[in-house]
Formats: C-alpha cells, sequence, structure tokens
C-alpha cells in the first residue's frame, strides 16, 4: 500500500507514493442489446414506468383496512383499479410509489370515505368491476389509470381530501 511522502520510512526502503495503473478502462456506455437509448417508451400498453413499483402492492395490503368497500363490490378491484392511479402519479414524479401516491387514488375514488354519494358509487362500480382480474381486464385498468386529469396527479394528499367531496368528477375524469 503506497504511503504519503512525510510518512517515516526505514531508511533502507525506497520511498512509496501513488502511481497511476498501465491502463485506464474505457467508460461505460449503454451498448447492451435491451438498453433503452432515451426516455421510456409511451403508448397503448405500455403503462407508466418508473423504479420499484412492486412496492406499491406493500403499501396497498396496509392501506387495505382502511377501505370502505360496500356491498357488491370488491377490495381486490379497489386496490387494482387504484394501484395503476398511483402507479402512474408516481412515474409522473419520476420516483417510486409512496403511500401518498395509493392515498390520492383511493380519496378520490372515495374508497376511505364511509358514506360516498350514490352517483360516485354507481360509477365506480362501473369502471372497477372484475379489474383485479389481470390477465383479462388489463385494458380497463389502464382506462381507469388514464381517467384522472394530471392535475389532480400533482395535488397533495390534502388538497385532494379537501377537494373530494365536492368535485369528485373533475378530480376521477369521470
Amino acid at each position: 500500500m503506497a504511503a504519503p511522502k512525510f510518512a517515516p520510512v526505514p531508511a533502507v526502503e525506497a520511498v512509496r507514493t501513488y502511481e497511476s495503473p498501465d491502463s485506464v478502462p474505457a467508460s461505460w456506455s449503454p451498448d447492451r442489446p435491451g438498453e433503452i437509448q432515451g426516455r421510456q417508451p409511451s403508448g397503448s400498453q405500455l403503462g407508466y414506468q418508473g423504479p420499484d413499483q412492486g412496492y406499491a402492492l406493500t403499501l396497498a395490503e396496509r392501506l387495505r383496512p382502511t377501505l370502505q368497500v360496500p356491498a357488491g363490490e370488491s377490495a381486490n378491484d379497489a386496490v387494482r383499479g387504484c394501484l395503476n392511479i398511483a402507479l402512474r402519479r408516481a412515474s409522473l414524479f419520476g420516483r417510486a410509489p409512496v403511500v401518498h401516491d395509493l392515498t390520492i387514488a383511493f380519496t378520490i375514488w372515495g374508497w376511505l370515505d364511509p358514506k360516498p354519494s350514490a352517483a360516485l358509487v354507481a360509477r365506480r362500480r362501473e369502471l372497477f368491476e372484475g379489474v383485479s382480474h389481470t390477465t383479462q381486464h388489463y385494458t380497463e385498468g389502464r382506462h381507469i389509470a388514464d381517467l384522472v386529469p394530471e392535475s389532480t396527479l400533482r395535488l397533495t394528499p390534502q388538497q385532494a381530501t379537501h377537494s373530494y367531496p365536492d368535485n369528485w368528477r373533475q378530480l376521477t375524469g369521470a
């Protein structure tokens, strides 16, 4: 190991200092076949990409006990439909999902409200029914996420909660 010049060494030994390696490796470049050049692709059936999206499933399971699911609706459908919204919101900010992404999604669709309006429940049933069966209903789940305006996704949880009861149609795009 090299030692600084001021470190004491025996008189019979030569002083060792830093030396550059004989060759410097080339810098890394994205040249693998599957490497994406530029931004993530977007379009029909491609979803909204972002880091660590699977963590949203853990967050959703933690929030599941707080969901207000009336008879005739499914908590699984609520979670699956709102996961799509939460992942879209997280990717909008270029980060992994956080609990606020799911909170906003559940709030605007009334899943945290013990007494949502009848019109909201009717619209929710129409859109969310069967969405948890992802292999057959992927398109319907994507449709729920695509309905929500970007302005809603940019709200804070407090702003969404404050706007929800009166403006659920504008918040959801439904």
